[in-house]
């Protein structure tokens, strides 16, 4: 099953300065590169009435880095709820768990948890998705104690946050990106549902598109992901590319991107949800007229809608089923 729809919207008047504002876009990254120790971050935003925070967690050490992810549930949390793990953007070499989309979410019935991850500087690919796994993993492991339903997990993510959860989703069975950070082996990294917002898919093929994004640069951030120029690394870029693994029983799948993105070309998207319609996954597109790499503030309101009803049908209704039959498997 797919869906495709266009969301109306203006673009918004000065899209480089508007790259700045909008959560987790590569332009961030260049604008402010992360110091010596890492990425600044960001200070934190007033959580909304209701909701508690608890920040810091460690996830993992990879050596001597601690990795951290903060956790938001409702003040008074009743049972355990769902999960959605948000995974930011920034090139993979800036952005911040700070501050995350998705936390608009636990006044929705949600546990939500953003997580930190290695940047490119700090170690190539696939040091990323092996944190985000790593988290996912931790997160199972201590789900009682977080009010957390371990058998439904969504992630969601934004530019290169969103070819992080684009992994997640068709990796959740290749042993090859586990990786052994944080342990917690004997729990699964599979996740339930994916939202991904402008994510990249597959790298080889920003060439010839309209994106300031080159393939044959080291400054670029998808040679810096891969540690070196794409053509020097095809073995790597296609273990980095979510349509490798793309399989029949992946999790559903809502992908979003506007249709003037000229940081991630359009067609990442269009290619992955063509991967996916074609193995039988469920997925919905939506396109965001007038979109750039980062929505206007209508926009981004106009999606929430469409963001939750998603994870409704998935984490909680009657389409909620992967992560049980999954378990049952492990």
């Amino acid at each position: 099953m797919h869906m495709t729809r266009r969301i109306g919207g203006v673009l918004a008047a000065g899209v480089a300065a508007f790259w700045l504002m909008a959560a987790g876009p590569w332009a961030s990254a260049q604008a402010a590169k992360p110091g010596p120790k890492g990425p600044v971050s960001r200070p934190e935003a007033k959580l909304p009435e209701g909701v508690k925070a608890l920040r810091g967690v460690e996830y993992a050490k990879a050596g001597d880095k601690s990795l951290r992810l903060d956790i938001y549930t409702p003040t008074e949390p009743k049972g355990s709820l769902p999960l959605v793990v948000w995974i930011h953007g920034g090139a993979w070499r800036g952005g911040s768990k700070e501050n995350p989309r998705a936390v608009s979410l636990v006044g929705r019935g949600y546990a939500v948890a953003s997580i930190g991850y290695r940047l490119s500087q700090e170690a190539i690919f696939p040091a990323q998705i092996e944190d985000c796994k790593a988290a996912i993993r931790f997160l199972r492991a201590t789900a009682a104690k977080h009010s957390i339903d371990a058998d439904h997990i969504g992630v969601w993510g934004d530019s290169a946050g969103g070819h992080l959860v684009a992994l997640l989703g068709t990796s959740g069975d290749v042993k090859d990106l586990e990786g052994r950070v944080g342990g917690n082996l004997e729990f699964s990294s599979r996740v339930q549902a994916v939202v991904d917002y402008f994510g990249p898919s597959d790298f080889m093929k920003f060439e010839g598109r309209p994106t300031w994004v080159k393939v044959d640069a080291l400054s670029s951030p998808l040679c810096q992901l891969v540690g070196g120029l794409l053509a020097e690394k095809k073995d790597l870029v296609a273990r980095a590319n979510p349509i490798t693994y793309v399989t029949r029983d992946d999790p559903p799948f809502l992908i979003v991107h506007g249709d003037r993105d000229n940081t991630v070309p359009f067609n990442q998207s269009e290619l992955l949800v063509n991967a996916l319609k074609k193995a039988g996954v469920e997925v919905a597109f939506e396109v965001v007229k007038g979109g750039g790499h980062g929505f206007s503030p209508t926009q981004y309101e106009r999606l929430l809608p469409i963001v939750t009803a998603f994870f409704d049908k998935h984490l909680k209704g009657a389409g909620a089923t992967q992560a049980a039959s999954e378990k049952a498997r492990n």
